[in-house]
């Protein structure tokens, strides 16, 4: 899989997801097998530039390459130059955000609500190809909703303009995250195109990915939500495409080690105070589906200092040693009922 000088180890990649996928997140998805990765979305609003939570979505000192950051605004001419912007703070893949489904995104006419402006859908790409000697991606979704599906049309637009590889969410703005994604509309624009397209919603084990890519026939799967709490499954997901077995579970003491790893990123990232309530959420998704997890969540929320919470986790996958020594999830709670 490659992006254009960029050659990806693997087709399984990382989701941007807001308050998620920050550098610490991007670089642990990275180091367990995820073959690419891409940040928050940054505003193209010059004016929010150099504000602390704009810094931090596009720092990526350290992080393996490519580093691809991901812009969002509505005007051609301001995703322009924060496109040049991140470039010549070391971006060197620059992906439009056209999935965003969220309510105050699309009231501001960004995210998917651009989708129901093709013309300024076309004015966008050309002036951020224009702008950028880096590759240009796009996200986005398979129309405004149900009755306005317009992905084929975006699709050919944007390799018209340059774009140099797709990814397309299986759910219109109006699905949200409810329901299930649809793929049909995947696997039309795939046939369609000649760039690379990647294929995300609802990939959640080995089997779907490869269920998804033989439908679609897409170039490469996009793993979100299920990597919360869980950011080995794109290496799960990769091992599983490459030789059709499975990994093991992990071994409780390699996700303690690995949790203690990404909550010190962490912490040393956002600093003490933001860090620690930042971490709860990370901290939450890894525990969910364990034995006592949630009563541990509640309790861990009430933590307020980095040493706390670090504390805590090990004390808290010690106890999970009593179910063996890799995790075992929902078998768990069955042995415990029992």
């Amino acid at each position: 899989m490659q992006i254009g000088p960029y050659l990806l180890r693997n087709n399984v990649f990382v989701a941007p997801m807001a308050g998620v996928t920050d550098r610490p997140f991007r670089q642990l998805c990275k180091q367990l097998g995820a073959g690419y990765a891409v940040s928050e979305m940054a505003a193209s609003n010059p004016q929010l530039w150099k504000t602390d939570k704009s810094t931090r979505r596009t720092n990526h000192d350290g992080e393996m390459e490519p580093k691809a950051v991901q812009i969002a605004g509505a005007d051609p001419v301001m995703l322009a130059e924060c496109a040049k912007f991140n470039v010549d703070n070391g971006a060197q893949i620059i992906d439009i955000n056209m999935g965003c489904p969220v309510k105050k995104i699309c009231n501001s006419w960004c995210g998917s609500a651009l989708l129901q402006n093709e013309k300024l859908v076309g004015e966008i790409l050309d002036a951020v190809v224009r702008a950028v000697d880096v590759p240009v991606t796009l996200k986005f979704r398979t129309g405004w909703d149900r009755a306005h599906k317009n992905a084929l049309s975006i699709a050919k637009r944007a390799e018209a303009a340059g774009v140099a590889m797709l990814t397309l969410h299986g759910r219109t703005r109006a699905d949200g995250y409810s329901g299930e994604a649809e793929y049909d509309t995947i696997a039309a624009v795939k046939s369609a195109i000649n760039i690379p397209l990647v294929a995300n919603g609802d990939i959640t084990t080995p089997e779907k990915a490869q269920f998804v890519l033989d439908y679609t026939q897409a170039d490469a799967v996009m793993i979100g939500r299920a990597a919360q709490g869980r950011p080995w499954i794109c290496g799960e997901i990769a091992y599983f495409l490459q030789t059709g077995k499975h990994l093991p579970p992990p071994m409780i003491a390699q996700v303690r080690l690995l949790m203690s790893e990404h909550l010190q990123a962490h912490y040393a990232f956002y600093g003490e105070y933001l860090g620690v309530r930042t971490a709860r959420k990370h901290i939450g998704w890894y525990v969910r589906d364990l034995v006592g997890g949630e009563a541990f969540r509640q309790r861990m929320n009430r933590l307020e200092s980095c040493d706390e919470q670090l504390l805590a986790v090990n004390d808290f996958f010690d106890f999970q040693l009593v179910f063996g020594e890799r995790l075992q999830y929902r078998l768990a709670e069955e042995k415990q009922a029992a």
